[in-house]
This record gives C-alpha cells, structure tokens and sequence, in this order.
C-alpha cells in the first residue's frame, strides 16, 4: 500500500510530461515558420484563411486573400506554409474520359400538391 501513491502520482505526471514536450515541439516548429516566412509565401492562418504574404513588418505581415485585396494581419496567426504539388503531366483534364450519359445524382422532388415542398432532396438508393 506505500508504494501505490507514489505509483499514482508516476502515472498521472508522466503522461503530462510528454505532452508538455509535444506542444513544446510544435511551438517551436510554427515560431521558427514565422520567422522564416518571406514575400511570395502562401500561408495558411489560425482562422483557416489562405493568403499570399505581400509585405512583412516586425510583428505583422500584409496577406494578399484576393487579387488586389490586401489585409494586414499579426505574425503569431501563420499556422502553416501551402506548398503547391507540382502538377503530373501538363495538368489538363481528359474530358473524353468522362461519362456523360451517367447522372451525377437522384434527385427526387416531392409535389407540392401533395403536401410537401420543392426543395430537392437527395436518394439513399
């Protein structure tokens, strides 16, 4: 029975230890993101928008979010860089490939006469 206390106390910090150590590690990674961004960038913000990095300042950088729409926002909102994947091939689509004959859904319409609306709803068949 001594030695269960001490063996409580091992279990609930050594979980706590290692997570103190992950968050640690990503604010280390997303810190020296923000250190390292550069005109040109395209980054993605804590609010999920995506922009293009115009201007830097000391503590805030100006994001181009739409063509000549220009917003200033603080460094400490960058979560992460967008790296674009180069393309496979020239990028174009092989529209013969496509079937055209096959219908994209079900919709199915209720009458209104019938007591129900018009607004389209999908088939689970």
């Amino acid at each position: 029975m001594d030695f269960l206390f001490p063996l409580l106390i091992l279990a609930l910090l050594v979980p706590m230890f290692l997570g103190i150590r992950r968050q640690k590690k990503e604010a280390a990674k997303v810190s020296a993101l923000q250190d390292s961004l550069s005109v040109g960038d395209r980054i993605l913000t804590t609010a999920g928008l995506h922009g293009t990095v115009v201007a830097i300042g000391d503590e805030t950088i100006d994001l181009e979010i739409a063509p000549g729409v220009v917003t200033t926002w603080s460094r400490l909102v960058v979560r992460e860089q967008i790296v674009d994947a180069p393309l496979q091939g020239d990028g174009s689509i092989d529209h013969e490939s496509i079937d055209a004959e096959a219908p994209a859904t079900d919709i199915v319409r209720e009458d209104r006469e019938n007591g129900g609306d018009s607004t389209p709803r999908l088939n689970k068949d």
